[in-house]
């Protein structure tokens, strides 16, 4: 009897021990509801990406993952009560030092996503970018060039290179939309005025200043090599742009243009055929497209590298003066031993 006695004190203490614990375990969860849940290393804020067409199950095993929660259970707890588990949302989510679950699990619940910042330049082709753009947002680069190719409204001009905001999930269609949305708005009146004024279409003028782009990296003289190429123009001559060249032999290694290189028989051969060729050769910049909207007008049909192979060039109004400027740049360039 009195071991059967001493058996249900022991049965009993555990049951209270056992009580006692669950009961501390439910109220430290509770305090979780409304106290902070959320604890990032050096107090720095966490990004949180959920894929499209995910369970909640995943959303659940990335953030266990991502390892800033004091208490998993405690968000596991409210997703469910507040039938999170049944409305996941798609995106990027950013998680702040000191988040409580509730807010948590309110972001989450009602998709409240943090934009990222989408930046792109000095991209020669669509694909390209699309590459660029895959790394930046949900949509992957074989579906951006998909979008952009079944579009013939769109090739490479509609693209202006700058810092856009976007949802995380944003899918092709809506990326290449609001692209064409932002070009729109870049082509303002003052802008198309101006390339009216020089009888040039947005698209020419994009056109002409993937060239310009790829002719110099000094912004302070794109205006100036602009000024040039419209000169050219208006005289129907050849535009003779090395860069297109470039482009059409597809080898951007190319340090040299040499006569051998303008023999390829391409649209994009300006020594071979007069005027624009008939699309951009990259993605070119606002300051290449404001340089040719904003050429300086001059006299000057020729320019040439500088012999200190400093990146910038020197002008020139006749045949004779360019062969004299060219023929230092040569001996520069052979003196440094670049022959390709």
């Amino acid at each position: 009897m009195t071991r059967r006695k001493s058996t249900y004190r022991i049965l009993a203490v555990v049951i209270i021990v056992l009580a006692c614990a669950i009961t501390a375990l439910l109220i430290n969860d509770n305090l979780y509801l409304t106290r902070p849940i959320v604890k990032t290393a050096d107090g720095k804020p966490v990004s949180l990406y959920i894929p499209s067409n995910v369970d909640y199950q995943y959303v659940k095993d990335k953030i266990e993952g991502l390892n800033v929660l004091k208490s998993n259970r405690a968000f596991d707890y409210l997703a469910k009560k507040t039938n999170y588990d049944d409305n996941v949302h798609a995106g990027r989510y950013v998680l702040t030092d000191g988040m409580t679950n509730q807010q948590l699990i309110n972001m989450l619940r009602m998709g409240h996503q943090t934009p990222v910042k989408v930046v792109f330049n000095n991209m020669r082709t669509v694909e390209q970018l699309a590459g660029r753009i895959s790394e930046q947002i949900e949509a992957d680069s074989m579906s951006i060039i998909t979008e952009i190719n079944d579009d013939p409204n769109v090739d490479a001009t509609v693209f202006i290179p700058n810092t856009y905001e976007f949802y995380w999930n944003t899918d092709a269609d809506d990326f290449v939309d609001r692209m064409e949305a932002e070009h729109n708005i870049f082509w303002n009146e003052t802008r198309l005025q101006k390339a009216q004024a020089k009888n040039l279409t947005p698209r020419e003028v994009s056109i002409l200043a993937s060239i310009v782009d790829k002719e110099t990296t000094k912004t302070s003289e794109m205006p100036t090599i602009a000024g040039v190429y419209l000169n050219r123009l208006r005289k129907n001559w050849p535009l003779q742009a090395d860069p297109t060249l470039v482009f059409a032999l597809g080898d951007y290694n190319i340090h040299r243009v040499l006569d051998v290189h303008k023999n390829i028989d391409s649209p994009y051969n300006t020594y071979k055929y007069a005027g624009l060729p008939p699309g951009p050769i990259c993605i070119p910049s606002i300051a290449a497209i404001d340089a040719v909207l904003n050429a300086e007008s001059h006299k000057y049909f020729y320019f040439c590298a500088k012999d200190d192979l400093s990146g910038y060039h020197v002008f020139a109004k006749t045949i004779t003066e360019h062969n004299r400027n060219a023929e230092k740049y040569r001996k520069a360039l052979n003196k440094n031993k670049i022959y390709r």
